[in-house]
């Protein structure tokens, strides 16, 4: 299998430099200084489960020099997912499937306009990982998983064929036979603890071991749930007290990605995490004051520092 990672940031570099180490023909995407640091020392994720020290990997700013593979992971923040998709198109052939590993619930649109419905798997990936520096990325916990599944629910050769090369390399993959109920179930979470951290510039711990951050977070929860509801995910009745029971879990130091992003004076993800809730719980008359209040209290940071 010959496999292309659009975004070598913290999840991308990761699970990309797995399948690397493990002998999948894996082709890297990236740019900029990251891109330099790749090329001249090689790739090396700091972990306590996944280490990998200078790994040398095939990385490039160009997709013409890889041409058409067999699967496509996007792993790029969601603010660069147009740009993104733009330059996939070279990596898609007439066999090629697209997947992408990112937060949010829209991925599958976006790339379904671009390459058709037919291409498209739908994934989802839960770690708690950030580029430290160029090169160097630093996974936090043991949690690194990958649900992928085919739009249809079906077990199909290619789906087949790329969770293989996962389980190969030793990661924690599983097959959805509901692809989208596991998404949402991913932004519902994502989009609460991405906002309460962020606004709280806290890691989770702090935060869940105080009687008002647990009901913030709650609250947060309580709010995406509802608005799944609404957009026809059918979540359990006890969902929130399980996310809740999920939050209590995390290692302390965990932080979302977005809070990362916001010390490093970063573009935020916040339009398609709490601004996505904001916006579905709007069209569909579900009331999301939690996320309004995370919204208005981070969109000046939302374009990162200039």
């Amino acid at each position: 299998m010959k496999l292309a990672i659009v975004g070598v940031g913290g999840v991308g570099g990761y699970f990309g430099g797995h399948l690397a180490r493990t002998g999948t023909d894996v082709r890297f995407l990236a740019r900029g200084a990251h891109l330099r640091a790749l090329k001249s020392d090689g790739l090396t994720v700091l972990s306590d489960v996944g280490p990998i020290d200078r790994l040398k990997i095939r990385v490039t700013d160009d997709p013409a020099e890889i041409g058409p593979v067999d699967a496509v992971l996007l792993a790029v923040k969601l603010a660069d997912t147009e740009a993104a998709i733009a330059q996939m198109r070279p990596l898609v052939g007439p066999g090629t499937a697209v997947a992408s590993l990112q937060n949010g619930v829209d991925a599958v649109e976006r790339m379904s306009a671009a390459f058709g419905r037919e291409r498209v798997l739908g994934g989802v990936c839960h770690i708690a990982i950030a580029i430290e520096r160029p090169g160097v990325i630093r996974h936090t916990g043991t949690m690194a998983r990958i649900t992928l599944g085919e739009l249809d629910g079906r077990r199909t050769e290619r789906l087949t064929a790329l969770v293989d090369a996962c389980k190969r390399a030793g990661l924690n993959i599983t097959e959805a036979p509901d692809i989208s109920r596991t998404i949402w179930e991913k932004f519902v979470f994502l989009s609460a603890f991405s906002g309460v951290t962020a606004l709280s510039r806290s890691a989770i711990g702090p935060i869940r071991d105080d009687a008002d951050g647990r009901l913030f977070i709650g609250r947060a929860l309580a709010e995406s749930t509802a608005v799944a509801r609404a957009r026809g995910i059918a979540f359990a009745n006890d969902h929130v007290e399980k996310a809740m029971a999920f939050v209590a879990n995390l290692p302390g130091a965990m932080k979302a990605s977005m809070l990362h992003d916001l010390e490093r004076g970063a573009k935020l993800e916040l339009p398609w995490l709490s601004g996505a809730v904001v916006r579905l719980g709007r069209e569909s008359g579900v009331p999301v004051p939690t996320h309004e209040t995370i919204v208005a209290a981070l969109k000046p940071h939302q374009n990162g520092r200039a």
